[in-house]
């Protein structure tokens, strides 16, 4: 047996909230033929399982009593489409940067938004990641992933992704049912920028960068600056990144709101208005508050922190306090862009 099943893992370090939680049983995939040798094991198939990349999406509220699969299949593979087009396929383990810092490198556009989004390739399609105008589901092509009822390897292609805000066909029908081992992209030989964004262009003219002008680089360093100034460096501070999802609410309600709150930002998003949860939020009081071990950063009100010692109760309580606030203050649901694992 070439995989090896270790038992009793802490998981502290294996997500970037860093709450204290154990795994019964825990592997690491580095090829798809071990998928093949872990899907015929015993501890596969008698017990519960969870998919772990880079655990930036994840809390944990307690030991997982079950089997954790860590994907670490790594390897970047580029192939030509055209003078203007190629596919680059990455493994699901390779870390979300790296693969875009490879892509700026060499000059292919089109995730250079989604620079420093924490987390590994495979999780992208799941959460449909975006940033700054730009979403996965706008340069993806395809992904294989692991059937778990018929033991193989299944292509799936954009319109089969399904893919909807922080949202997919694996967060729903197709979740526990298969394990994303690859992710290929279609990018531009010759990028054309987005700088629709309004934070991003703003930080553009400020410092000076002609959109006429500008590079991939260019874009890439900015969204790496701006996000940097705003979010916590899970290395010294736990967190996920956004725990929140930016609500949606029908337009009506937005106008509404804009008699009594001026100023109230709000974007077009189909038939309804996106609101900046991190806004609601902070309209209730909370950025910056600090609630025993946990709090909300004080950058940013979408940033739940584990100041340390914290738990993953503790967390999620925090959160749940926060969404009965906006609620009770605005009339809108927040929803958790953090998996909860119970």
């Amino acid at each position: 047996m070439s995989i090896h099943i270790d038992e009793n893992v802490d998981l502290s370090h294996w997500h970037t909230f860093g709450v204290k939680a154990a795994a019964r049983y825990f592997v690491h995939l580095r090829r798809d033929n071990d998928l093949e040798e872990l899907f015929d094991s015993v501890l596969f198939r008698d017990h519960r399982r969870l998919l772990l990349g880079g655990g930036s999406n994840v809390l944990f509220l307690h030991d997982f009593d079950g089997l954790v699969i860590h994907m670490a299949i790594d390897g970047i593979k580029v192939d030509d489409v055209d003078d203007r087009q190629v596919l680059v396929t990455a493994g699901a383990g390779v870390i979300w940067n790296d693969l875009v810092r490879f892509c700026v490198q060499h000059g292919y556009g089109g995730i250079e938004n989604l620079t420093l989004i924490p987390g590994t390739v495979g999780a992208a399609p799941i959460q449909n990641i975006g940033a700054y105008g730009v979403e996965l589901e706008s340069v993806f092509d395809h992904l294989d992933a692991w059937n778990l009822t018929t033991a193989g390897i299944q292509r799936f292609r954009k319109k089969e992704c399904h893919f909807g805000y922080r949202d997919s066909y694996f967060k729903n029908g197709g979740k526990h049912r298969y394990l994303v081992t690859s992710v290929t992209l279609r990018l531009t030989k010759k990028p054309q920028l987005n700088l629709s964004y309004s934070a991003l262009s703003r930080a553009a003219s400020e410092r000076g960068i002609d959109p006429g002008k500008a590079t991939i680089s260019d874009i890439s360093r900015l969204v790496e600056d701006i996000r940097t100034s705003k979010l916590p460096d899970p290395a010294k501070i736990g967190n996920s990144g956004s725990f929140f999802k930016n609500p949606v609410i029908p337009e009506k309600q937005y106008h509404d709101l804009a008699l009594n709150y001026e100023g109230i930002p709000g974007f077009k998003a189909g038939k309804g208005m996106k609101v900046p949860a991190g806004w609601l939020i902070e309209q209730c009081g909370f950025k910056g508050g600090r609630y025993g071990n946990v709090g909300v950063y004080d950058r940013q009100a979408l940033v739940l922190i584990n100041h340390g010692g914290a738990t993953g109760r503790e967390v999620f309580e925090l959160s749940e306090r926060i969404i009965e606030e906006v609620r009770n203050k605005f009339d809108i649901q927040l929803e958790h862009e953090v998996n909860i694992i119970v």
